[in-house]
């Protein structure tokens, strides 16, 4: 109602409505579709121990790859389910029905559940290259989950209409679609015309998101790059790092500085912020996979312990832990003509000229930078066109719609290319060498 009031739209001229949800949330609903408890969130790390279980039991990381293309870390909805099974018996005796945040809003608007392939390649118990669930995955938690998990739907297809109620309160037409929605990533994938290759888009949140279109699964033998479907049909290679503009927002609030002085600080040093690196894992790590790593500044001088060269080294940290995803999603055939940055850390020129040399890729913004839910608008209007009958294509849309700012364009240049690629060597090197050490701090404390 408020949206409609501020917009002046009137609501009979609404279609179509879609909704875009944090990935891999656990929505645990009894049999008349009551929560049973509050939802376990994608950030929820206290399942780690039950993914290690579910890893072991299914063979090993290797093997999971091989059934669902993806392996299974804490934040996934598998061993959060387990999680509620084993440290919460009542709870998961009462489950009748699991789904994640945005199908939950999807059945409150239409009192239909059901889950497309993009979010579901987030839980842990689908196999993302038939784009079916995993069999041994749920067999793994207890032989009757499948009972209680959704049918998946195509992601072109409406998810249903608004209930006759809710419609009426709203003030909506009773013939109002709800397209299929899906998980942040892959609306953001569609709000910044990520649906054809060669676009790469790089998310900056808090954590930190990089993924591409791809027509194929992609999957990493290592399990770092995450072998997701996205919402249109086709696959999203990502990587995900948990450190994103936290590392910023922490050097601002030490110093305490505002984000003007925080440019204008990071501008004033160098690069390479005078022999000064940050590993930025102040919230552990995704990839490369550190559960338990930490932020480390390291080559600290009398010279550059200051504002100015850690922060810069922060907003160097970060990018190269990006980079790191990127150079992984390269080998695999991923082949990025333009990145595409959004997210809050997008708004920074020069991280946005350290993206550029980092990646070795121009880097460029959106002019509408709210990349999950344009995507959940567009992905509503293709859904609603293709139920009128026309043949389109996401593509249309999203070439139609979806533009960039070319006064945020920035191109590599060739010297701080150079530099920052030796300097990814190190930051490599000190990522590895650091593993144990974290390892053996977390057993010391």
């Amino acid at each position: 109602k408020s949206i409609l009031a501020s917009t002046k739209v009137k609501a009979s001229a609404v279609k179509a409505i879609g909704i875009s949800g944090q990935q891999h949330g656990l929505v645990a609903l009894d049999r008349d579709g009551k929560v049973v408890r509050a939802a376990k969130l994608w950030c929820d790390t206290s399942t780690s121990s039950q993914a290690d279980a579910l890893v072991r039991k299914l063979g090993g990381l290797e093997k999971v790859i091989q059934l669902m293309g993806n392996g299974i870390p804490a934040g996934f909805t598998a061993s959060k389910i387990l999680w509620l099974k084993e440290k919460e018996p009542k709870n998961y005796q009462a489950t009748a029905h699991i789904l994640l945040p945005h199908d939950y809003l999807n059945y409150h608007l239409t009192g239909q559940m059901a889950m497309e392939a993009g979010d579901a390649s987030g839980t842990g118990l689908f196999d993302t290259k038939t784009r079916n669930w995993c069999s041994p995955a749920i067999q793994a938690i207890d032989s009757k989950l499948q009972d209680k998990l959704p049918q998946i739907q195509d992601a072109h297809l409406p998810h249903g209409r608004v209930a006759p109620m809710l419609a009426k309160r709203l003030g909506l037409d009773p013939e109002t679609i709800v397209s299929a929605g899906g998980g942040d990533n892959m609306m953001s994938a569609i709000g910044t015309g990520n649906t054809r290759p060669g676009v790469v888009t790089a998310s900056l949140g808090t954590s930190a998101t990089l993924y591409a279109y791809s027509s194929r699964p992609v999957i990493d033998d290592l399990g770092e790059v995450a072998a997701f479907c996205d919402s249109t049909g086709a696959w999203l290679p990502l990587i995900c790092t948990m450190n994103g503009t936290v590392t910023t927002e922490s050097v601002k609030s030490l110093f305490k500085l505002n984000n003007e002085q925080l440019t204008k600080l990071s501008g004033s040093v160098p690069p390479g912020s005078g022999g000064l690196i940050m590993l930025p894992y102040l919230q552990g790590e995704r990839v490369p996979n550190l559960p338990d790593g930490k932020a480390v500044y390291f080559g600290l001088t009398t010279e550059n312990m200051n504002s100015a060269s850690m922060a810069r080294a922060a907003m160097e940290g970060t990018a190269m832990g990006l980079n790191y995803g990127l150079e992984r999603m390269r080998d695999m055939g991923i082949r990025p003509k333009e990145i595409r940055l959004t997210g809050g850390g997008a708004n920074n020129p020069v991280w946005r000229e350290i993206f550029a040399n980092v990646f070795d890729s121009e880097v460029v913004c959106l002019k509408n930078n709210e990349g999950a839910a344009f995507g959940a608008a567009i992905q509503a209007a293709w859904c609603w066109r293709r139920s009128q009958g026309e043949n389109i294509r996401i593509q249309h849309l999203t070439d139609a719609w979806v533009k960039t700012d070319p006064s945020t364009r920035v191109k590599p240049k060739k010297k701080e290319m150079k530099f920052y690629r030796s300097l990814q060597t190190v930051f490599d090197n000190l990522s590895k060498v650091s593993s144990p050490v974290f390892s053996e701090l977390k057993s010391v404390l």
